[in-house]
């Protein structure tokens, strides 16, 4: 074998071990005790090899309760992550009164970038929307569609973490258009301890929907959403995580306060690769 092409494979190994180093390097400062349990803000956390996540949400917007079920799974390693996400709605809003399952969503995540001392944990995701809702009873959209989201993380003291988002989703046809929508927000959690947190998190949107004439509306919103959490840390890898805030959304001539609860447990896998 020709020395450039032993050079190529040694600088890979390399890269992939310090990768695998820094990914299971136990880190005891008190942000770093619980990750990957934002609400409206995606950390760019991957779920470690062997762990899964079961991931419940609740929330009010108005008279409607919106719940979300997410389940994470590792794929061989930290570095890639397959998730799903199944919604259910319960609609009250204007006399209508529906409830039923929304579009299923099928996410892939890489991480592509571990924290160190000098740089953030980046993991970009790209989702598939799949319209499993009855857009009828306005359950779901109608349409197949494609989201990402960019999310960036970072300790920034011993206490304190930032995280950032950006992204967009697609949907390919609906009413024969296809609407965009844009979300940009961040997130400074302050951890007390390592199993509690006190969070703020703020969320931008500008949305295209299609009104019964077939034509696009803009709108735009911004949530502020202050919350906690608690985790509790059982034997091996199991993690109990539990919190709530209390999201306000201001949109034009509106403004909504509303409830968000979260629940989420993290365990070890014996039958997956560790």
């Amino acid at each position: 074998m020709p020395k450039w092409e032993r050079r190529i494979i040694l600088f890979f190994f390399s890269v992939a071990a310090v990768s695998t180093a820094q990914a299971e390097e136990k880190d005891m400062r008190p942000a770093a005790g619980v990750q990957d349990n934002s609400f409206l803000i995606e950390e760019a956390y991957n779920q470690e090899a062997g762990v899964i996540q079961h991931i419940s949400n609740w929330r009010r917007l108005d008279k409607d309760w919106f719940y979300t079920f997410t389940q994470e799974w590792p794929i061989v390693s930290q570095l890639h992550q397959f998730s799903y996400t199944l919604p259910y709605s319960w609609l009250r809003n204007g006399g209508n009164h529906e409830s039923g399952f929304g579009d299923l969503q099928l996410n892939y995540r890489y991480q592509l970038m571990f924290e160190s001392n000098d740089r953030p944990a980046i993991a970009p995701r790209a989702s598939l929307i799949l319209p499993t809702g009855d857009e009828k009873k306005g359950l779901g959209s109608g349409s197949t569609g494609f989201q990402f989201n960019l999310p960036v993380s970072k300790i920034v003291t011993d206490n304190i973490t930032l995280h950032g988002n950006a992204g967009f989703t697609k949907l390919f046809d609906v009413e024969g258009k296809s609407p965009t929508n844009y979300n940009l927000g961040g997130s400074i959690i302050y951890a007390v301890n390592r199993d509690f947190n006190f969070m703020l998190e703020g969320l931008e949107e500008w949305n295209e929907s299609v009104d019964g004439s077939g034509s696009l509306q803009h709108s735009a919103a911004f949530t502020i959403s202050p919350g906690f959490r608690y985790a509790l840390n059982l034997e091996g890898e199991t993690q109990i995580v539990f919190g709530a805030a209390a999201p306000i959304r201001f949109e034009e001539n509106n403004t909504n306060y509303g409830v968000f609860l979260y629940f989420s447990v993290e365990h070890d896998v014996p039958f997956l690769p560790h």
